[in-house]
C-alpha cells in the first residue's frame, strides 16, 4: 500500500482529542496559564490518571511524590507536560494494536526521549523540541499497524518492529517507513512543523537538504533505545553506533555508547 493510500484508511490517522488539541496550541504562545492547563486536565479522569502516573514515575526522578494534577503540572512544567498529554492521547487512540505491543512500544519511546533530551542539553538545540519529537517518533509504527496489519504482520515476521533494521525493512517493503507515517500523523494533528519534520525525516536525516539538527537527534535517540530494549549488548554499541549522524552533531560517541548511560537505567526493567 502506498503511503498515501494509507493514509486515507479511516483508522490510521485517528482524530486529535479535545484536550490535546488545546495543549498542541500552546506551541506558539509566548505565556501560558498553567493552572488554567491544570483545570482542563483534571476535567479528564483518564487524562489526569496518567499524568500523575508518569509524574509519580522513575523516569522523572521527583524530590517527592505528586498526589494532584496541579502540582504535577507545577513540578513538571508545561513542555514535560504537553509531550505527555499528546502521548496519553495517542496511547487513547491507538489503545489496541495488533502487532505492537504498547507497554513495550511506550518504554522504548521514552528512552529515546531521554536520549534526545541528553544529547540536546549542550548542543544550543531545544530540548523540550528533542524530547517530544523522540517520544513521538515511533508512532507511525502504530499508524501503518492500524492501517494495513496484515502487510505489517508479514514484516514483522521478518523484522521485529523494535530492530535496528527496521526502517530498512519497510523502504524495501514499501517504499516509505514509520518516520514518514509518523510525520504525517504530526502534520495531521497540527504539531509545529518543526516537530512533524524531525519525525518524518529521523529515518535518514542525511537524505534530506539541508540536514535538520533535531531529526539527527531523534535518529541517534531512536537508534539508542533499540539497543536498549534488545538487551543493551556492548557489541551492538560498538559495532552500530551510527558514526555519519555523531559527526553532523560533533558528538562523543562515547556519550551514547556508554552502556550505564545516565538516565537510561531507571528505564532497563521497565515495559520489557
Amino acid at each position: 500500500m502506498r503511503l498515501e493510500e494509507l493514509l486515507r484508511q479511516p483508522h490510521a490517522l485517528p482524530v486529535v482529542p479535545e484536550l490535546a488539541a488545546r495543549l498542541i496550541q500552546t506551541f506558539d504562545q509566548a505565556e501560558v496559564d498553567l493552572s488554567r492547563i491544570a483545570t482542563e486536565i483534571e476535567r479528564d479522569p483518564a487524562m489526569a490518571a496518567r499524568l500523575l502516573q508518569q509524574a509519580n514515575s522513575s523516569f522523572f526522578r521527583l524530590l517527592r511524590p505528586v498526589a494532584t494534577v496541579r502540582d504535577a503540572v507545577m513540578v513538571l512544567g508545561l513542555n514535560k507536560v504537553r509531550a505527555l498529554v499528546i502521548g496519553a492521547a495517542l496511547n487513547a487512540s491507538f489503545h489496541a494494536v495488533s502487532g505492537v505491543n504498547l507497554d513495550r512500544f511506550w518504554h522504548f519511546s521514552f528512552a529515546a526521549a531521554t536520549v534526545a533530551r541528553l544529547v540536546c542539553t549542550p548542543r544550543r538545540l531545544d530540548e523540550n523540541l528533542a524530547f517530544t519529537a523522540a517520544l513521538l517518533h515511533g508512532v507511525g509504527e502504530l499508524v501503518m499497524h492500524m492501517g494495513m496489519p496484515e502487510t505489517m504482520l508479514a514484516i514483522d515476521q521478518k523484522v521485529d518492529v523494535f530492530e535496528l533494521d527496521r526502517a530498512r525493512a519497510e523502504y524495501l517493503a514499501l517504499g516509505y517507513s514509520y518516520a514518514e507515517a509518523g510525520g504525517a500523523l504530526a502534520q495531521h494533528w497540527r504539531l509545529p512543523r518543526l516537530l512533524a519534520d524531525a519525525i518524518g525525516q529521523h529515518a535518514d536525516p542525511l537524505e534530506h537538504d539541508p540536514i535538520d539538527p533535531l531529526a539527527v537527534v531523534v535518529h541517534l535517540a531512536s537508534w539508542r533505545a533499540r539497543v536498549l530494549v534488545h538487551g543493551n549488548r556492548r557489541e551492538d554499541l560498538i559495532h552500530t553506533y551510527p558514526d555519519a549522524m555523531g559527526e553532523v552533531l560533533g558528538l562523543d560517541p562515547d556519550l551514547l555508547v556508554d552502556p550505564e548511560l545516565a538516565g537510561l537505567h531507571v528505564l532497563t526493567t521497565a515495559g520489557g
